[in-house]
């Protein structure tokens, strides 16, 4: 597929993770982005095992599940993966490709450079983060 840096930069920007960074912080965690592709069925996270990085799915799409029950579905502009980038836990589910997919991928440990870098990014990762855990929360409340 080869995104471009601007594409990717485009994609990202539609996170709500990094969404409102803009400008250089986006382009370097753009620059850091690579492209994956996983077959059909093929798994690209799974439970269990030490997450190492941040996935957005470009094309294709992912079914989610947790102890073998099928928790989401996911389709492009979708992400998962971002705790990793934070704690290098245990995933808690398993994403597996339905049907050809592309990914952005981003290696937990070129994140913790970045970071160190760019503290922009990591003030915009935790305001996201708290958005994303804000929503749970309040999705469990009613």
């Amino acid at each position: 597929m080869a995104l471009t840096a601007r594409e990717k930069s485009d994609l990202l920007d539609r996170v709500d993770l990094f969404s409102g960074l803009g400008g250089v912080p986006l382009s370097a965690i753009a620059d850091r982005a690579v492209e994956v592709e996983f077959p059909a069925g093929r798994a690209i996270a799974r439970q269990g095992e030490v997450g190492t990085g941040f996935f957005l799915i470009v094309n294709g799409g992912g079914r989610v599940t947790r102890d073998g029950r099928v928790i989401a579905t996911l389709r492009a502009g979708d992400f998962f993966g971002e705790l990793s980038l934070l704690d290098q836990s245990p995933r808690i589910a398993t994403v597996t490709a339905i049907g050809p997919t592309v990914c952005l991928a981003i290696a937990s440990w070129e994140f913790e450079r970045l970071l160190e870098e760019q503290p922009r990014v990591a003030i915009g990762l935790l305001r996201g983060v708290a958005r994303r855990l804000r929503e749970v929360t309040d999705s469990q409340r009613g």
